[in-house]
């Protein structure tokens, strides 16, 4: 076999240990780049055979079209959404892989961190005794036993949040589109789900359908005081309509690691520059609002898995024929359970 060349983008310092250490078990040289991909950085792809892009690469039709013309033959995300990936486009051109599942815990297990150190001011105390202020003033959270939580989507991430509420004695009640089968999850309507819900959790890919499905229309049909947890991805909330929910004292608490126009901010340090981004400094800026950048799935767990599988996506489609379980099929209309049940290349 030949060596395997993978351009990839967004490359992180966290990215190359577990890439090179799997590229290097299986003749694959990865060419790392810091910067993403977009129509500006395409050329970098040249004389690769595959690249390897995240959350934030815009892998547009114009840029797709570039690396089918560059001969590219596979996209390998190493994450589980691919919105940011134009699949239409790259049908019968390039090949879209993905990581459906790299750590399910990690992502389940910030969401509950993310609530409690809401919840109980968990970050203010914090930041109150390192000055050496010991008052209780403003910290008062409440209990989670006996409460609402409602899931959108139930998914493997879903699921293990569901679980770890269940723990914490919590009713929890779901919306999904494709309710799991034989499970003993209460599923309900989504406007139900927001009017019965003390806390909202999402865990849904981003869809045209899906995308703010959090709005001024959802919000207004919530509980006063809910708080809404976002791990999953940040079009799934319309910011603006958030704020103006946070403002109006309708939502009690905004629990963020993902954020709509992410792409420019997150994954970077931006401490010495004034951020242009006046939404996102308006939300950051309210009490009740806790933003991580998009760390959720960064444990070391999910990191190997991650290049593990993306490794094993690169070696299935040059060594198998093309075929890969993990490939994003457009032709089939199921993206992700093409019909053929992977036993051809999807074109």
């Amino acid at each position: 076999m030949n060596m395997i060349k993978v351009a990839l983008f967004d490359a992180k310092a966290y990215d190359k240990p577990s890439f090179e250490y799997y590229g290097g078990l299986h003749d694959i040289q990865f060419r790392f780049w810091e910067t993403k991909l977009n129509e500006d950085t395409v050329e970098l792809a040249k004389g690769c055979d595959a690249v390897c892009v995240f959350v934030n690469d815009d892998v547009n039709a114009k840029v797709i079209e570039k690396l089918y013309e560059y001969g590219v033959k596979l996209i390998a995300l190493r994450s589980a959404g691919y919105n940011n990936v134009d699949v239409h486009a790259a049908f019968g051109k390039v090949h879209v892989v993905h990581v459906p599942a790299y750590s399910p815990y990690a992502v389940a297990e910030h969401a509950m961190a993310l609530l409690l150190t809401s919840v109980r001011r968990i970050h203010k105390a914090y930041n109150r005794t390192r000055e050496f202020n010991f008052s209780l003033n403003g910290l008062t959270g409440f209990d989670f036993h006996g409460k609402t939580v409602g899931v959108i989507g139930t998914g493997k991430i879903g699921r293990i949040l569901i679980d770890i509420c269940r723990g914490f004695g919590m009713k929890v009640i779901a919306y999904d589109l494709f309710p799991a089968k034989d499970s003993d999850i209460e599923y309900v309507e989504l406007d139900e789900l927001f009017e019965r819900s003390d806390i909202i959790s999402l865990h849904c890919p981003l869809t045209n359908e899906t995308r703010h499905m959090i709005n001024d229309a959802a919000i207004e049909k919530m509980k006063k005081g809910v708080v809404i947890v976002n791990t999953s991805r940040g079009g799934l909330i319309d910011a603006e309509a958030l704020l103006r929910g946070i403002k109006a004292r309708k939502i009690g608490a905004a629990c963020l690691d993902v954020y709509e126009e992410e792409a420019d901010v997150f994954f970077e340090d931006r401490s010495g520059h004034i951020l242009n981004d006046d939404l996102l400094s308006r939300l950051i800026s309210m009490p009740n609002v806790i933003v991580t950048s998009h760390q959720a799935f960064l444990t070391e767990e999910a990191l190997n898995n991650i290049a593990e599988t993306t490794v094993n996506n690169i070696l299935s489609y040059f060594n198998n024929d093309g075929v890969c379980d993990n490939e994003l099929c457009y032709r089939c209309g199921n993206i992700e359970s093409c019909k053929k049940e992977r036993k051809e290349r999807c074109f």
